[in-house]
């Protein structure tokens, strides 16, 4: 990976934490045990299950480094009142054709539609970001333009 910074909210960081911990600590050493016992069940060519485990030792290793490039890369973003400027980590409220809608604005590694939880590098994310309330903001949508005007921040 290279050096971009990875914003995460706290609680971002404690799940990256307790996953990369469940990565090293449960996942790994049971692949590991799974490939063994597979070992020894003798011809290695013709031994699906070795195969199989084999990659998925390979992807559980695969993310227990990109999870340590994104610790390393970690800047952790402000919980609480941010102010009257939507930034990282800000909970904002926008109406949307007459009706209120919340987002809270994170890093892209936490970005989670269903929980309203948008990226600061996603068209509304980007849009958002240095504005105020009674500011209106256009993005592109597959739909048209829409208009969002900001309601309140916290």
């Amino acid at each position: 990976m290279n050096n971009k910074k990875t914003y995460l909210t706290p609680k971002g960081l404690e799940d990256l934490k307790k996953e990369h911990e469940r990565l090293i600590k449960e996942e790994r050493p049971d692949a590991v045990a799974r490939l063994s016992s597979a070992r020894e069940m003798g011809d290695l060519s013709e031994n699906a299950e070795y195969t199989a485990v084999r990659e998925e030792l390979a992807f559980i290793d695969g993310r227990i480094d990109e999870v340590e490039s994104l610790l390393k890369q970690a800047v952790l973003i402000a919980d609480g009142d941010h102010g009257q400027i939507i930034d990282l980590g800000s909970l904002v409220t926008v109406k949307i054709n007459g009706k209120n809608e919340v987002f809270r604005l994170v890093g892209e590694w936490e970005a989670d539609p269903e929980e309203k939880k948008i990226s600061h590098e996603s068209p509304l994310g980007k849009a958002l970001i240095g504005k105020a309330i009674g500011d209106e903001v256009e993005v592109e949508a597959p739909v048209g333009k829409v208009a969002y005007k900001i309601v309140s921040i916290k």
